[in-house]
């Protein structure tokens, strides 16, 4: 069985684009996530562990949220 596969795969014949699209979507879905996660530690953090209670842990978790999108977002590059 793993001979018939070995025969059948030819290396180099996959397209480019089809690599550069699933790395695209993992590299964003890792990005975002680690976003998500910091942000929500951080809310119950603040929530839970420290007198500033919901509201002030809500509004923090925000502004880091906006900062987070703000220096992750995608940017266009110069065409040379």
């Amino acid at each position: 069985m793993a001979d018939q596969a070995a025969a059948t795969y030819h290396h180099g014949e996959m397209p480019v684009a089809a690599h550069t699209s699933t790395y695209m979507r993992v590299m964003g879905l890792f990005k975002w996530g680690a976003l998500g996660v910091a942000d929500l530690l951080l809310l119950l953090t603040l929530w839970f562990c420290t007198p500033a209670g919901l509201g002030a842990a809500v509004v923090i978790a925000v502004i880091v949220l906006a900062l987070g999108v703000f220096a992750l977002r995608s940017r266009k590059t110069a065409a040379h």
